[in-house]
């Protein structure tokens, strides 16, 4: 059997029907670059989900403020909101708009320090005031005292809990927490039957981090990552023969 036919339609028909894939994720609010990345998306076995505003919605809120015997609730609140300010991370905004819920006047922080995945430092009304995790404590060399089964307990509920160090002495534990998307367990758990291994990665500690993969079915994470460790964990992922496909903000923890 002879077959005579013109090669403009084959020559049409694959970049049409990556064309129609393309329209198809927009119409999903997926974006997806270019014809060779799709092509490249039916090899993939493995997907890295950030947690915050991927799995959960992205909007934490304060849901917790423990202090010391010697602390009144809204005076460390104050101090520890006034300190987030000048931060524009999303755990530190649940904290300053916690505080401004409840009507509490803020300062200007002097003497500002960011310290990458630990926290931040800051003088507040002649107060040195250190927020952050237990990173940022041993760095500080503050004692956590019975504060520490507090914040553990804390992080096994899905929440973050942050320390808060006034004048070299242990305050209060604040916690905040970023529920999870209605839609995430649900989409986790098409992707795992398509036989892709979904994993989370997040700077949030390893006990929060746990909690919120096993409300979506998640088996494999990676916390306490700094933002940028997160391309380096990418490629380790690689290396093990995985074609990995990250998905997420790099803002997030």
């Amino acid at each position: 059997v002879l077959i005579i036919a013109c090669p403009c339609a084959l020559g049409l028909a694959t970049p049409m029907s990556l064309m129609v894939g393309i329209g198809k994720g927009a119409e999903n609010g997926i974006l997806i670059r270019s014809g060779e990345a799709l092509q490249t998306a039916q090899g993939i076995k493995t997907v890295v989900l950030d947690k915050t505003g991927t799995i959960t919605k992205g909007k934490p809120e304060l849901t917790d403020t423990l202090v010391t015997s010697n602390w009144i609730e809204n005076d460390l609140l104050r101090l520890a909101a006034s300190v987030e300010k000048a931060s524009e991370h999303p755990l530190a905004e649940a904290i300053v708009e916690g505080a401004k819920s409840r009507g509490i006047p803020l300062s200007e922080p002097t003497a500002y320090e960011a310290v990458p995945g630990h926290g931040v430092i800051a003088t507040i009304d002649s107060r040195r005031v250190v927020l952050g995790n237990v990173k940022m404590m041993e760095r500080e060399r503050t004692p956590l005292g019975e504060f520490e089964k507090k914040a553990a307990a804390l992080a096994d509920d899905g929440k973050t809990p942050m320390y808060v160090a006034v004048d070299g002495q242990l305050a209060s534990v604040v916690a905040v927490a970023d529920t999870v998307k209605e839609d995430s367990a649900e989409a986790i758990a098409v992707l795992q039957k398509m036989g892709i291994e979904v994993v989370m990665i997040t700077g949030d500690n390893q006990r929060t981090a746990e909690a919120i993969a096993r409300k979506v079915g998640i088996t494999r994470v990676l916390a306490e990552v700094l933002p940028e460790d997160k391309a380096h964990n990418i490629h380790l992922l690689q290396a093990e023969g995985n074609k990995a496909s990250p998905r997420g903000s790099a803002r997030g923890v």
